[in-house]
């Protein structure tokens, strides 16, 4: 069989060449029934896009950069993989590296991805300096936040995508409200992280319209939320004589540190402790975990980042985007139980 052209790809499709283009190229105005059908043929009948000519006639090189913050938790590596088979649907390649928002080289890192001539970049941080960062780099390159972040100079322009996490940190305080918990302790918020600020909002402005009481015990250990930070944490607060039946983790990884810790010090969960956590990592629903958690929803995040960026790409963005939140979903599990 002859070598399959766009123009073919468009006839088989009943669209125009125009549209196919503007498939591939991640632009608007394609609806998903049309855009599934047109990279449904491209897989079928093996056409590529010829990313280097691109480059040469559009000033695209075919790839995206993504800068990843907190490569210790696994949800970032669910978050790499997504991004990657989504680019890819879309005819792009995923240039990965790692750096923190606070770190004095991450600029070195966005350095380095505009010198391989990304055509734009995803920065998954919610990091407080995020926003700094991504305006004195805004004029360079197309630039997304899959994160949270808070109001600063500059962030009227700044497109950002994220899980609801106030409204995450509400429904944790109500599920658990709901199990007739009213003394509750939260844990592993860090002070530079606006995820968490606004999870641990979220959480103790609605436990304060419910009437429960409500200690908060933040991460002062290092910039990270391991498991072996949650561990940490969970051990002297199990060394106390504690009076609450539940805790909010701020993450999942964090609530799998206090699971080990409650084991060596013979605390039972859910008996004697629920436990709830956010994000539903992959390991959340593993036998003997079974963490209740909310489901960070991160295949509607990337995607809609990627989408948001591909419309800069093709300079289809709004002058003054809007955040957008995704809501989370509860997710279940034997780690909380109703107080008798």
């Amino acid at each position: 069989m002859n070598t399959v052209t766009i123009k073919d790809i468009a006839r088989m499709a009943g669209v125009s060449i125009a549209t196919v283009s503007r498939t591939l190229n991640g632009g608007r105005g394609v609806s998903q029934e049309t855009r599934t059908r047109i990279l449904e043929l491209c897989y079928q009948y093996g056409y590529r896009t010829n990313l280097l000519a691109r480059g040469l006639s559009a000033s695209r090189a075919g790839l995206i950069g993504c800068v990843i913050s907190d490569l210790d938790n696994p949800l970032f590596s669910e978050t790499s993989l997504i991004l990657e088979q989504l680019a890819r649907q879309q005819g792009y390649h995923v240039l990965f590296c790692h750096g923190r928002a606070e770190d004095r080289d991450i600029g070195q890192v966005f350095d380095f991805l505009i010198g391989h001539r990304v055509d734009g970049i995803i920065l998954v941080s919610s990091s407080k300096q995020a926003p700094t960062l991504i305006s004195s780099y805004l004029s360079r390159v197309p630039i997304v936040l899959q994160g949270a972040f808070e109001s600063a100079d500059g962030a009227a322009a700044i497109q950002s995508v994220c899980v609801d996490n106030y409204l995450g940190g509400r429904m944790a305080a109500e599920y658990l409200h709901s199990l007739g918990h009213r003394r509750i302790v939260c844990l592993g918020g860090r002070q530079n992280n606006c995820s968490h600020y606004l999870r641990l909002k979220g959480f103790t402005e609605t436990a304060r319209q419910l009437g429960l009481a409500v200690r908060t015990l933040p991460n002062t250990l290092t910039n990270s939320s391991t498991v072996s930070v949650g561990y940490a944490l969970a051990k002297k607060f199990f060394i106390e004589d504690f009076q609450e039946t539940a805790m909010f983790a701020v993450c999942d990884t964090v609530a799998l540190g206090v699971m080990a810790a409650a084991k060596e010090f013979c605390v039972s969960i859910p008996d004697d402790l629920s436990l709830m956590g956010f994000d539903n990592i992959q390991y959340s629903d593993l036998p003997n975990i079974h963490l209740t958690t909310l489901d960070h929803q991160i295949s509607q995040v990337m995607a809609a980042a990627l989408d948001r960026l591909l419309s800069r790409i093709g300079g289809d963005a709004p002058a003054q985007p809007q955040p957008l939140m995704v809501p989370p979903v509860l997710c279940r599990r034997n780690s909380c139980r109703a107080r008798a």
